[in-house]
């Protein structure tokens, strides 16, 4: 920092060597150095860095929105620098700094340990912390310090076999209409793999049914939960972030989810470590219903920082199974071919024409974005189908000869 003309420095700052570098991990050295300049003769006692990072939770609760704070300590650093490298202790002990004369110092320490640190965090109610803060003792004067904040990301792989796993789950619940059974509503649904990174898809496998009167919709969302916790008491916030939404389900019909994708936003990684503030993740499928509470499946994610590489130990198994097939079947395909499959009828034009009124169920709110879309309507279409598609097999045996093929 560039001092004011008060001041017998002029400059008092503190880099780092890689001031680029966008955040360390757990093992790293965190090095850089301290500059002074003096504006005018300045005497100084002594110069150290401190280092230092720790979580703190801070927030009103209760019924007298009594203050609630904790604070937990993961980074602790201290070191002396030595000023008698470039100036001239005198009698009394302190040194004299030249004005128009700039003096540097380094410094450097390493990180802890894996599993000694945290990431760096800011939420509404706490956060992660970690600086380095240098300190200029001066005669009779009080200390200046200046400090510098640096980012820590502890590495979370998604490729962990707990993390591979896949993770599924169902619910069920019985809908009333004043105080009269209604029918039920289910959810049946599964994923992958619980770890992904951000921009990865999550491929979404549901089974939604619905026998109650009502018109229900299913939609999914990826929600983040923060927790905060001071002595005991803890505080926790929900944030609502990527979402996805099928097509609505009628009484006595079912619908598929197979593939339904949902794409992860840019966001913090998983914070699971720290004593006192958490940050979870989860993929919340549910059906809105109306005129009832949504019935809400939720299934665990875990945000990494190192993408999923796409090898498992069931993926690499299946795929050497895979390729001892196909190495097989390249030395049958020169005697042995086989028909193609008759054509789809999705591959041909269908006109869907619809004739008619069309009259409004009702409208769909789910108290977000959903607000201004129109309500729901009954069709009653005329459906067109086009003829079967031209399809005709061809006898192999009549167009080729015969082969003979040796058995071992």
């Amino acid at each position: 920092m560039v001092l004011s003309a008060v001041h017998k420095l002029r400059v008092f700052q503190l880099g780092f060597s890689d001031p680029g570098r966008s955040f360390y991990s757990s093992g790293d050295k965190v090095s850089g150095s301290v500059q002074l300049e003096a504006a005018q003769p300045c005497r100084v006692t002594g110069l150290r860095i401190t280092a230092a990072g720790c979580a703190r939770v801070e927030y009103r609760g209760g019924k007298n929105h009594k203050s609630r704070s904790q604070e937990v300590e993961y980074l602790k650093y201290e070191e002396e620098l030595r000023l008698e490298e470039q100036l001239s202790r005198d009698s009394d002990g302190s040194f004299l700094l030249q004005p128009g004369k700039t003096y540097s110092w380094t410094f450097g320490f390493e990180l802890p340990a894996p599993g000694r640190l945290v990431s760096s965090y800011k939420g509404k109610f706490g956060y992660v912390r970690y600086y380095a803060r240098a300190v200029l003792d001066r005669p009779s004067q009080h200390a200046l310090q200046c400090e510098k904040e640096f980012e820590v990301e502890e590495p979370l792989d998604v490729n962990r076999p707990d993390l591979l796993a896949p993770a599924a789950a169902s619910i069920q619940k019985k809908v009333t209409c004043m105080f009269i059974p209604d029918g039920q509503v289910s959810i049946c649904a599964h994923i992958d793999r619980k770890g992904f990174c951000e921009g990865e898809d999550i491929n979404i496998n549901a089974k939604f049914e619905n026998t109650c009167s009502r018109i229900v919709v299913p939609k999914a969302a990826i929600i983040a939960k923060h927790s905060y916790l001071a002595h005991g008491h803890t505080k926790v916030l929900r944030q609502k972030l990527s979402a996805v939404r099928g097509n609505h389900i009628i009484s006595g019909m079912c619908d598929m989810w197979q593939g339904k994708t949902v794409r992860v936003p840019k966001l913090k990684p998983s914070l699971l470590d720290c004593d006192i503030i958490k940050v979870e993740y989860a993929l919340t499928i549910y059906l809105h219903i109306p005129g009832s509470e949504k019935l809400i499946l939720e299934l665990p994610l875990v945000i990494g920082t190192i993408p999923f590489g796409g090898v498992g130990s069931r993926t690499s198994s299946m795929s050497s199974q895979v390729g001892s097939m196909g190495s097989q079947a390249g030395s049958l395909s020169s005697w042995a071919s086989f028909p193609s499959s008759p054509p789809s009828y999705s591959n041909i034009h269908r006109d869907l024409r619809v004739d008619g009124p069309r009259t409004p169920l009702l409208h769909d709110y789910d108290g977000g974005e959903d607000d201004d879309e129109g309500g729901l309507f009954m069709r009653a279409p005329e459906l067109y189908y086009p003829p079967p598609p031209a399809y005709s097999e061809v006898d192999q045996d009549a167009v080729n000869p015969g082969q003979v093929v040796q058995v071992f």
